[in-house]
């Protein structure tokens, strides 16, 4: 059944109510540098700040500079003295190369299944079970909830060999399920930030939307998620990133190249071509291995600022 237009009244008034209290002014909080905004003791710490941040960014970013960078050099360049942080000649053929004579086509493919996979159907229970966690009235939710806690507790090392045995007596080593299946159901972080987020909305918002007949699953969609929308988007990307990175499960796993995620067949490159000091081909598909992250920041980066923007704030 659908919401009636009160409680949708009701939910456009309370997203109003969070967008005016967070451009409103935080009355009894005075700001310490509020008489200092002109003063030049404050344009010095703030250039001091400004000098230390930009040192602290030149430091972190330079590894990421000469990956790129020796992306696009030759083998002879990436050991000349002086370093060359701008390669000559630039070797574009490098990132034609690696596709060529690597498994990192295969390897991306099979990355962007699990991470996708994972990540997109994990988010969707993960967000229902910290909606069930937080507003519905179950009984032993509390317990539930601390067993799911207690599990984060269990390092994956000492869960390694039962998996194993598990998933090798049901045939599925050498395939990308046993990377899928046991955490396609939701995460635990994210469950545990999504409640914790999902306290701050009104419970007065989901007892409306029942009196009008709504369900569950219509309270959880329709009011919901546009909610908690930016703390979805920040988790969503740190378990993304989480998955894509991961190097242990699939080499417990994986053994055919052409099964391998690209954390796994990278790892094997820098066996195989480091002896011939290849390195430039090494650093190609790191580079590869770099942009999907990127994209997804770069999709989601408004929703992150805004659940960083707003996590201790009230709804």
């Amino acid at each position: 059944m659908s919401l009636t237009t009160n409680t949708a009244a009701a939910a456009s008034t309370a997203a109003q109510l969070t967008e005016t209290e967070n451009r409103a002014p935080r009355l009894g909080r005075r700001n310490p540098f509020a008489g200092m905004s002109g003063s030049k003791e404050n344009k010095a710490l703030n250039w001091t700040l400004f000098g230390i941040l930009s040192i602290g960014a030149v430091f972190m970013a330079a590894p990421l500079v000469w990956m790129l960078s020796t992306s696009l050099k030759t083998k002879e360049a990436v050991y000349s003295l002086p370093p060359q942080w701008i390669p000559d000649p630039f070797v574009w053929e490098n990132y034609i190369r690696v596709f060529d004579d690597t498994f990192v086509l295969s390897g991306i493919k099979n990355s962007l299944i699990v991470a996708g996979t994972v990540t997109i159907i994990g988010t969707v229970f993960s967000s229902l079970a910290a909606f069930a966690l937080a507003k519905l009235r179950l009984p032993g939710k509390n317990a539930i909830f601390i067993a799911l806690l207690s599990g984060m507790m269990v390092p994956f090392p000492t869960l390694m060999i039962p998996q194993f045995v598990m998933f090798s007596n049901i045939g599925w080593v050498d395939t990308l399920l046993p990377l899928i299946v046991p955490v396609i159901l939701g995460n635990v972080i994210m469950i545990f930030f999504l409640r914790q987020y999902l306290h701050n909305v009104p419970d007065g918002l989901v007892e409306a939307a029942k009196i009008d007949g709504a369900s569950y699953l219509r309270i959880f969609w329709t009011i919901i998620v546009p909610l908690i929308r930016p703390a979805i988007a920040a988790q969503f990307i740190l378990w993304f990133m989480a998955v894509w990175n991961d190097y242990l499960a699939p080499i417990i796993y994986l053994n055919t190249p052409e099964k391998q995620t690209l954390q796994v067949v990278i790892a094997n490159m820098n066996v195989q071509y480091a002896t011939q000091r290849d390195y430039p081909l090494i650093m190609t598909a790191s580079v590869i291995s770099v942009l999907p992250i990127l994209i997804v920041f770069l999709i989601f980066q408004r929703q992150i600022i805004e659940s960083v923007a707003l996590t201790g704030s009230k709804i």
